[in-house]
């Protein structure tokens, strides 16, 4: 293995053990090349040389000058009140004008000591007015020994591009440098991961060239040079190993799943009531040509609300069984693996009585299983999958357990992937005689890129059409505290709705019957910025009774939250569903799969406290059936907030993918890559997913072709040392269970 030794160095041998144990501790950097790789987070600039007599207010200038006096004060403040406090004021002239440099706290003593009158240096910092005379806070300084040192010397640390590294109070971004400095001859020997003919074919400057520029900048363009060249080194090694991940899938085997010629998909598609959409002919495609194939699918699919991905997964999963095997459907809740059995046997009709009378030839049989399910139907649900009995399975992560045994486990389909974590997939995976196939349904759009960096190991399938007979989605802000008629006339629509025949949702931030912990209010009190986040956020519990006993009196109002007993949540969603509720009062366990076509209503209560994908997802809950939708994001936040604009891009577009553009936008990428998808695929430095989407695209077209032509990257001793740094042990074990 070609290490390269001096970037593989310790820092405690080079910097001493007490600055490498805080940096180690503090900010992860162990080794000569971590520290390296410890970009500038921005650049100070030094001004040019500027004269006293024409400073310019609040820019950054530099300035050579004579000290000409200097005094300490002492004064009493709330950190030092028996007047401990002390004051630096320096005077310093360069013969067209004079100005007063200031020094507080600490921060006097070295001033104060070379700061003599008479001493020649040079200052730099930014310009600001005190008491209507121009000053210096705090500046950096240089002194000047004697005449020798020549206008050179001056001019270019006038001009010079400071670094300022993400630093911790233990270690100032100036130590940082200062430690940078010691360690930036070794970038010389920094072994490029690019290969030559990547490197050449896109005008990329070498990695030490890089290095040397992105620590120690002459011009702006210096870092730009290197910005583009190292992010192309994260994109590019990042690509690989997602490349490799999937070449490797391609090696295991899977066992074949062709649907049978008039078997149970052609049973079934024959009493579809409506023909698919282009998009879901296109997508299921993709996914029969990868099940047909001899390793093991492994395929992202990303529909909008509403696009009909369950129809393209169940019909995915009755050609598995068709051909023999079974499939298991997992929901990240017992209420949506209910939602999910209830809908899956609605559409199968007598194609789901396998073994019962009355059930059709090809029929199999669904089972539901999850944790709360009595012992008998457990028992019997658990017998079912033993035997193969049970073509389909559809559950929570109940069915994980050790217990849990397939007769021959054919094809995986995980619901909302975001929550549900790489090793429960991976225990799942190792349910079958060999891989299953894997699909993985998110109706959460993510954009492109970051669906290339999250789940690149995946293939995607994207469904952006509704189907027909989809209704459009009416969206309004009401803005509760500007104009409260606005909320007034929320309530008299949802009733006018349900006076239509149609029903409504209530959706609220928290649930209410939290325990009512008096410090945890003032916590809640103590941080807002302003009076629409200093009360807790309305809660269902709360909500239902105002509602049912003020402004929808008379109308049958429920709740529905996460802490109900599982039979009373199904209770309270079968109601709904069969039309006895008019208003469903609900936390966001109604935000994914819940499906009542009679639904038309929905008013999002504290709507600036949900993400924006988030409410796309539950406005996605209304307008499934024929009748048009409406959604009322209700908010106290006022006009000019960012909460307000959030709201009001929710409601100009339909489009989940412009949404959740706008989302990684205002969060950044760590969060919406959440922390499931830990270890090396949020260890972005330079690059962004948004604002670089060409060169994630271009690069994942790179290292394709790389991997393809040498898997094993014998000729590129480079990329295979900065792999190993980027797939350290618990990294390649995360994209191991992918």
């Amino acid at each position: 293995m070609d290490l390269v030794p001096a970037l593989q160095e310790p820092l405690k041998k080079v910097l001493g053990p007490a600055t490498a144990k805080v940096m180690a501790e503090h900010l992860g950097l162990h080794t000569v090349g971590d520290l390296l790789h410890h970009y500038p987070r921005r650049y100070e600039e030094r001004g040019q040389l500027t004269h006293l007599a024409d400073l310019p207010m609040d820019e950054h200038v530099t300035v050579v000058a004579q000290v000409a006096d200097a005094r300490l004060h002492t004064f009493a403040s709330s950190k030092a009140p028996r007047g401990k406090g002390q004051r630096l004021e320096v005077t310093i002239t360069d013969g067209s004008g004079r100005l007063q440099l200031v020094f507080f706290g600490n921060g006097v003593h070295k001033p104060h000591k070379e700061l003599l009158p008479g001493t020649r240096a040079m200052f730099a910092g930014k310009v600001s007015v005190f008491n209507r005379r121009l000053q210096l806070a705090h500046p950096a300084y240089e002194l000047l020994r004697g005449d020798t040192e020549g206008e050179e010397t001056v001019e270019s640390w006038a001009g010079a591009l400071i670094p300022l590294y993400p630093a911790t109070a233990k270690l100032e971004s100036w130590k940082l440098a200062k430690a940078i400095q010691t360690v930036l001859p070794s970038a010389q020997e920094a072994v490029d991961p690019l290969p030559d003919s990547l490197r050449e074919g896109r005008g990329l400057v070498s990695l030490p060239e890089a290095l040397l520029k992105i620590h120690r900048p002459h011009t702006k363009a210096d870092i730009e040079d290197a910005r583009a060249r190292l992010k192309w080194d994260e994109a590019f090694v990042l690509q690989v190993a997602l490349a490799r991940r999937r070449h490797a899938e391609t090696q295991l085997p899977a066992v074949p799943r062709k649907p049978g010629r008039d078997g149970l998909l052609t049973a079934f598609d024959d009493r579809l009531p409506f023909t698919l959409t282009d998009g879901q002919q296109k997508v299921s495609r993709e996914i029969f040509d990868d099940l047909a194939t001899d390793h093991p699918m492994h395929r992202l699919l990303q529909g909008e609300v509403g696009s009909g991905k369950t129809l393209v997964a169940l019909r995915a999963m009755l050609a598995v069984v068709d051909s023999g095997g079974q499939a298991v459907m997992l929901a990240p809740t017992e209420v949506l693996a209910q939602q999910h059995h209830r809908s899956v046997v609605e559409m199968m009709g007598e194609l789901a009585e396998g073994g019962m009378l009355g059930g059709a030839e090809h029929a199999t049989k669904v089972v539901l299983l999850t944790g709360s399910m009595g012992a008998a139907a457990r028992r019997h649900a658990l017998l079912d999958l033993a035997t193969g009995e049970a073509g389909i399975v559809i559950g929570t992560h109940a069915l994980i357990e050790d217990k849990v045994q397939f007769h021959d486990l054919g094809l995986v389909v995980v619901d909302e992937q975001h929550r549900f974590g790489v090793e429960q997939r991976d225990a799942l995976r190792g349910k079958g005689k060999q891989p299953p196939h894997l699909l993985v349904m998110t109706a959460t759009p993510i954009p492109r890129t970051v669906a290339m960096t999250v789940f690149g190991d995946l293939e995607t399938s994207v469904l952006d059409q509704l189907p027909a007979g989809r209704s459009p989605i009416a969206s309004h802000v009401v803005p509760a505290a500007d104009k409260p008629h606005f909320l007034a006339r929320a309530w008299e629509r949802v009733r006018e709705e349900v006076s239509g025949g149609h029903q409504a949702y209530v959706v609220c931030p928290r649930i209410g019957d939290e325990d009512d912990d008096p410090k945890k209010k003032a916590a809640q009190r103590a941080s807002p910025e302003d009076d629409a986040e200093k009360r807790p956020p309305l809660a269902v519990l709360d909500v239902a009774g105002q509602l049912a006993e003020g402004p929808l009196q008379g109308l049958k109002v429920e709740v529905l939250h996460g802490r109900m007993q599982p039979d009373d949540k199904d209770a309270v969603m079968r109601r709904f569903a069969a039309g006895e509720t008019d208003v469903l009062v609900a936390t966001t366990v109604i935000e994914v799969g819940v499906n009542v076509p009679n639904a038309t209503a929905m008013v999002i209560m504290d709507a600036d406290r949900f993400g924006v994908s988030q409410l796309h997802q539950l406005r996605g809950r209304v307008g499934r059936g024929s009748a048009p939708g409406l959604c009322l994001l209700v908010s106290e936040m006022p006009e000019a907030s960012a909460a307000r604009q959030r709201l009001n891009a929710v409601a100009s577009t339909r489009d989940g993918f412009e949404l959740s553009r706008i989302d990684l936008e205002q969060r950044r990428e760590g969060d919406v890559l959440g922390q499931a998808q830990s270890g090396a695929r949020t260890s972005l430095r330079v690059l962004a997913v948004i604002e670089d989407e060409e060169i994630i695209a271009e690069a994942r077209q790179e290292a394709a072709a790389v991997v393809a032509a040498d898997p094993e990257l014998t000729g590129l001793p480079g990329l295979r040392t900065a792999l190993e740094a980027l797939l350290d042990e618990e990294r390649e074990q995360y994209l191991e269970k992918g």
